[in-house]
């Protein structure tokens, strides 16, 4: 080999690792340093419930009425949770029960 093609190569992968290192921005570093314990829980109830409105948003496009008559309440919560399930499976839904 070259003496000068290894020293070349070498630069090359070194600068190649740097470029593909994740850079965080500086903010970012000092906002989770400073958060506080109350911040912290105020994050994930929001999360939490941002989680559990896009949950109920799917049942409802798939039938589910929570301020329908709940006479068959189980069975039309557990409908519209099968069609999401299949859905997510990529299979046809199935039929729903009366």
């Amino acid at each position: 080999m070259n003496k000068r093609t290894v020293p070349l190569a070498v630069i090359a992968l070194s600068v190649a690792a740097l470029v593909t290192l994740p850079v965080a921005p500086a903010q970012a570093q000092t906002d989770s340093a400073a958060s506080t314990p109350k911040q912290v829980r105020k994050a994930e109830r929001t999360a939490a419930r941002a989680k559990k409105n896009a949950e109920l948003k799917q049942l409802e496009q798939n039938g589910y009425n929570p301020a329908g008559e709940q006479t068959n309440y189980p069975q039309n919560i557990q409908n519209a949770q099968s069609k999401i399930n299949a859905q997510k499976a990529g299979k046809p839904a199935p039929a729903s029960a009366p």
